[in-house]
């Protein structure tokens, strides 16, 4: 990437594509597709409605498809932001920033760029707004997130991770760990004293805003546990 003569413009060009690519990349309904193909059902019409792996359990009875729709879902994050991380001239073992292209991290708002339409393109997928003729929420953003995390910086995918699992594995409460992982983010950020801080608040601020309605709903009792079950608990 050294021979690229790296503008403002030329940053500005590189960070509108990789937001525009991995959005569209990310909208790619794989639960909608993998329920359709196995059962003939509409995903949306099951569980919360989420078009998400879990939802695939709820809606087809089987953990295997839940485990290859949570594959497809981490993967629509990793890969999108993984190639904008390397085509900006980083290295996906180290953090974002460290030998970003020119050296000085000029380049490092392009995989923050890949990270944030992974997420709006799996919550907000263009796919399935062709399909149902009205773009609205289709997703929360979890497991792409994290797979975009994993590509992006991998101490933010271990501190979502296992923060994450122990909350559900202490609570029995799937929500409270969504939630806990959503929160973690910018926590880490913050203790990592990462420049991209404001960033990862912006990104954990959009994941948690998908959970939130369910999330007063735990608050207030009406969240069951591990909700795994179709028509086994609240919408949403």
């Amino acid at each position: 990437m050294s021979a690229v003569d790296i503008t403002p413009a030329t940053t500005m060009m590189a960070t509108a594509g990789a937001l525009s690519l991995s959005y569209l990349a990310a909208s790619i309904p794989c639960a909608y597709l993998i329920v359709r193909a196995v059962t003939g059902e509409d995903i949306t019409t099951h569980g919360t409605g989420n078009v998400g792996a879990m939802n695939v359990r709820r809606t087809t009875g089987s953990w295997g498809w839940f485990v290859v729709a949570m594959v497809a879902d981490v993967l629509k994050g990793v890969v999108p932001v993984g190639i904008a991380k390397w085509l900006a001239g980083g290295v996906l073992a180290v953090p974002v920033g460290v030998g970003m292209a020119g050296g000085d991290g000029s380049w490092a708002f392009i995989p923050m760029a890949a990270v944030a339409g992974t997420v709006l393109g799996h919550n907000y997928s263009a796919v399935m707004a062709l399909i149902k003729k009205r773009l609205h929420r289709s997703g929360k953003g979890l497991a792409t997130g994290a797979g975009a995390l994993l590509a992006y910086d991998v101490r933010y995918f271990v501190a979502v991770v296992v923060v994450g699992v122990a909350v559900i594995a202490i609570t029995r409460y799937m929500m409270a760990g969504q939630v806990a992982a959503a929160l973690t983010l910018p926590i880490t950020a913050a203790l990592l004293r990462s420049p991209d801080f404001l960033f990862a608040l912006v990104m954990g601020a959009v994941v948690y805003a998908a959970h939130h309605r369910r999330f007063i709903g735990l608050l207030k009792g009406q969240e069951p546990r591990f909700y795994i079950h179709d028509r086994g608990g609240p919408r949403g």
